[in-house]
């Protein structure tokens, strides 16, 4: 008896995650998987998918990416890889069956909804409303049309938003009322935020905090004109920067009359040090986080260094209680949004975790970090400079004026409704993988 040698796929992309398959390398392989699948033969991406998934035992879809493999022509068998890929978490991976699925049945509104939810995850708005309206024909105002507003605000297509938004009705089922919510306060803020600046594709502050409710205190001054847009790539914090972000949330809190009269400090160390600073520097006394608080500014360095028993006391928050985030990741970001964040960055270094420097044969080595008391270091950045960075020379100027001016016309829609995540860096055009 001869065996039949197993398939190996023919396109030189897809031999290349085989191949590190074959080395054991499955990260490798979904890596080389990530880009350019898009327009593969969805047979051969299957059989590398179908191998991938025997190898880390995710039976359900190894039983899918097979079917797919030997009939990738039948809209069923595209649609369940689809699901299935969707379901392991590597939504980029369904995408081109799902529409495969969709040309075959254009009338299908589950591969319609599903392909929608593959295009969201991999947060790829504008072609979700792209799909949605090219079947606009077939949509239920729930959850269809209220899919086609929610993509076209997170791509930043706020006048097809609002066109949308006035042809959906309120819901039947009432398991939508507090989805309608957010989506009304969404479109609340963009309207205030306009009153405010231009909101157009290069308005990081003002998308923010119509996406979110955050109010970003300042931008990054380096990268603007490639598409960072005020955001940072990775950074090495210091203490002047710790600095200068306490005194524009104090501009913020001022322009906004908000008045608290303590400051909440969260358990971890980086959140300790920044608080016991903004206390000083907002004037305030301050104590260990309580829920139950109010009127108090809740201080974080980085939300993700914040437990999760801790968060989940953030997201349903006292009346007056304020969370600043000092540090806030815009490629991961926290379970819980922040009212004001002080900059969004990719990669960053608290000051009191080592700084990077040169040693004396041109290699690059890490400082030891700080082990100083926490209030030994927050003086420190009590008595920093807070003079801005100067950046590139090519980023426009962000005074404090320019701040206070967006807060006194938000502050009417600021610190209204639910703080959940919204899976989303805005519209901006960016790269997560810089």
């Amino acid at each position: 008896m001869f065996s039949r040698k197993p398939r190996r796929p023919k396109s030189p992309e897809l031999l290349k995650a085989w191949d590190a398959l074959d080395a054991g390398d499955i990260p490798g392989a979904l890596r080389h998987l990530r880009s350019g699948t898009d327009d593969l033969p969805l047979d051969e991406l299957a059989l590398v998918v179908a191998r991938a998934a025997g190898s880390t035992g995710f039976d359900d879809l190894r039983q899918a990416a097979d079917a797919l493999a030997s009939r990738p022509d039948r809209p069923q068998e595209l649609y369940d890889f689809g699901y299935a890929c969707v379901e392991r978490g590597v939504a980029y991976l369904a995408i081109p069956a799902l529409r495969e699925a969709l040309r075959l049945l254009p009338g299908s509104k589950a591969a319609l909804r599903e392909l929608v939810s593959a295009y969201e995850r991999e947060e790829r708005h504008g072609e979700a409303v792209q799909v949605l309206a090219a079947h606009e024909d077939i949509l239920d105002d729930w959850p269809d049309r209220y899919l086609l507003v929610h993509n076209a605000l997170m791509s930043g297509d706020l006048p097809l938003a609002r066109r949308q938004q006035a042809l959906l009705p309120d819901p039947e089922d009432q398991q939508w009322l507090p989805t309608q919510t957010r989506q009304r306060r969404m479109l609340e803020r963009a309207a205030s935020a306009e009153a405010a600046g231009a909101l157009d594709r290069t308005d990081l502050r003002g998308w923010q905090y119509v996406l979110g409710g955050t109010v970003l205190g300042t931008l990054s001054p380096y990268g603007f004109g490639a598409g960072m847009s005020g955001r940072y790539a990775w950074l090495q914090d210091s203490y002047d920067q710790c600095l200068h972000g306490l005194l524009r949330l104090k501009a913020v809190l001022a322009a906004a009359g908000a008045r608290p009269t303590s400051v909440s400090l969260l358990p971890d160390r980086g959140s300790r040090i920044l608080g016991l600073a903004a206390a000083e520097v907002l004037g305030l006394p301050a104590g260990p986080f309580d829920p139950e608080r109010a009127d108090t500014v809740v201080v974080a360095y980085d939300l993700n260094e914040v437990s999760p028993e801790v968060i989940g006391g953030l997201f349903e928050r006292t009346p007056g209680q304020i969370l600043y985030e000092h540090a806030s990741c815009w490629t991961d970001a926290p379970a819980v949004t922040a009212d004001s964040v002080t900059l969004l960055h990719q990669s960053a270094t608290a000051p009191w975790d080592g700084v990077l420097r040169q040693t004396e044969d041109g290699g690059v080595e890490r400082t030891p970090a700080d082990a100083r008391p926490e209030a030994e270091i927050a003086a420190d950045i009590v008595a920093a400079d807070p003079a801005p960075d100067e950046g590139d020379g090519e980023s426009p100027a962000d005074p404090d004026e320019r701040l206070t001016a967006f807060v006194t016309a938000v502050r009417d829609t600021w610190l209204q409704g639910d703080r959940a995540h919204l899976p989303s860096s805005g519209p901006v055009p960016s790269s997560r993988f810089l």
